[in-house]
């Protein structure tokens, strides 16, 4: 079941591609939908896509095509091409790729996280642009990363840490972990027993054990932003 503002997208991206051949931009889409932001927009494509109705093309921002729509609506436009020209299905799938372009969305940019000792992690009002082939399906969120005990993963002093917001995690993922309800780190993450391993990525650090209880997982490592300067 989707939600009014799924549906009223979905109808509008398969409008576009019918059209033109090419998925709206995420400012179209935002304006279509009379919505605040470009992350609202994300939120929707994420959730759709979730559910099987649309999918991103790999490495392009603005490539999305619909696979299938709700009962109530119509097929989609490759699946129209194709049936009423299976000589020039193949033109026809070409003339509907969407082309790349360099849409962003701002996700919610919480201050600091230690890549060393554990700091602690700020709540803020600030936002980082993002681009939106950056970023798969969940909410995410960005920390600016500090220190250098996860120099070893490719992640140095800062570096932007785009994070999917999740309690849950398996052995060897990279997450920010909340220690003790006060400090947040980012390190692999290892179950030991009843304990928690948090493993740096430079052998100049320790790992840290802690009881499970201790630890919460705040979300798993999505991607990296880095400025040059």
């Amino acid at each position: 079941m989707l939600t009014a503002k799924q549906h009223e997208l979905i109808r509008f991206i398969q409008q576009r591609l019918e059209e033109t051949g090419i998925s709206p931009s995420f400012e179209e889409m935002k304006e279509a939908l009379d919505l605040k932001s470009k992350s609202g927009v994300h939120r929707l494509i994420s959730a759709l896509e979730e559910r099987g109705f649309i999918r991103r093309l790999p490495n392009r921002a603005r490539a999305l095509e619909v696979i299938k729509m709700p009962e109530d609506a119509t097929p989609t436009p490759r699946a129209t091409l194709a049936a009423n020209d299976p000589v020039g299905s193949a033109s026809a799938v070409m003339r509907s790729a969407p082309e790349p372009a360099n849409d962003v969305i701002e996700i919610p940019l919480h201050g600091r996280i230690a890549a060393g000792a554990p700091i602690e992690a700020l709540e803020g009002q600030n936002s980082l642009p993002v681009p939106a082939a950056l970023l798969g399906p969940g909410e995410h969120y960005a920390l600016e990363v500090s220190g250098d005990s996860m120099v070893e993963a490719g992640i140095f002093d800062g570096d932007f840490a785009l994070v999917r917001r999740t309690d849950t995690a398996r052995d060897g993922e990279i997450v920010v972990a909340l220690v003790r309800g006060e400090e947040a780190t980012l390190k692999y993450l290892h179950k030991d027993g009843g304990n928690v391993r948090l493993d740096p990525a430079n052998a100049a650090y320790d790992p840290q054990v802690y009881g499970s209880n201790e630890v919460q997982v705040q979300g798993k490592l999505a991607g990296l932003l880095r400025r040059y300067h």
